[in-house]
């Protein structure tokens, strides 16, 4: 009787406060959650995680010795992919950022090149930025991952340590001299021995992970893959 009035209360909140769909923005069915079943049937999965030498991979050739690296989505301006971060990143939809987070985990479950993987570490907003946003996008994906993978998520022993600009319309050499000693490890003792997922929302020139990284390595004896929801290829 109890369970009947509930879900009788949450349909009449939903008809006058319908829940949206992150990807398409239409009011979400019954028993949809997040994303409508036509987006989440068109989502513009990469398989990357696959294959070993993959365009992602290759985008830090010769910049830094990562173990493997992979995305989940190909993104592409005014599409579907570009809405959800957008609506994670600006518009407080969190659950969202952790479902993404989840269904790349299932995919990451198992996999062949991320088999010792230890830690999570989601690439690190300044906290300035952070309070101003009130949470860190990258650290909603990396939740949602680890709900799945159930293995160590650190989230604040990375730290950035700049407040840089946004690396929007900044070609490559501008984005790594916008970032390129911006990173620092608080313990890096405790990252000995470990294989490091770095997490972060979109691949673009790579610059921010490739000092994410480089730190990491630099600061500790690790390994380290990159997995980002999104990668402009």
């Amino acid at each position: 009787m109890l369970a009947s009035i509930k879900e009788y209360s949450v349909d009449f909140y939903r008809l006058f406060f319908p829940k949206i769909c992150g990807g398409c923005d239409i009011p979400l069915a019954k028993g949809e959650n997040d994303l409508c079943f036509h987006c989440r049937m068109q989502l513009p999965f990469t398989n990357f995680e696959l294959i070993k030498e993959n365009p992602v991979e290759k985008v830090f050739h010769g910049r830094v010795n990562l173990e493997f690296a992979t995305s989940l989505l190909f993104f592409s301006k005014g599409e579907k992919v570009q809405n959800i971060l957008h609506n994670i990143k600006y518009n407080e939809q969190r659950e969202l950022g952790i479902f993404m987070g989840r269904i790349f985990g299932k995919r990451l479950e198992n996999n062949i090149y991320l088999k010792d993987v230890t830690t999570l570490i989601p690439v690190p907003l300044h906290p300035q930025k952070q309070h101003l946003r009130g949470y860190n996008q990258s650290d909603l994906f990396a939740e949602g991952m680890n709900e799945v993978l159930n293995i160590e998520l650190q989230t604040a022993n990375l730290i950035r340590k700049a407040n840089t600009a946004t690396q929007t319309n900044k070609s490559r050499m501008e984005r790594w001299q916008n970032v390129g000693e911006g990173f620092a490890v608080k313990e890096p003792k405790i990252l000995t021995g470990k294989h490091i997922l770095l997490v972060d929302d979109v691949l673009t020139t790579g610059a921010t992970l490739e000092a994410c990284a480089q730190t990491l390595l630099q600061s500790s004896d690790c390994k380290v893959s990159i997995a980002t929801l999104a990668c402009v290829i």
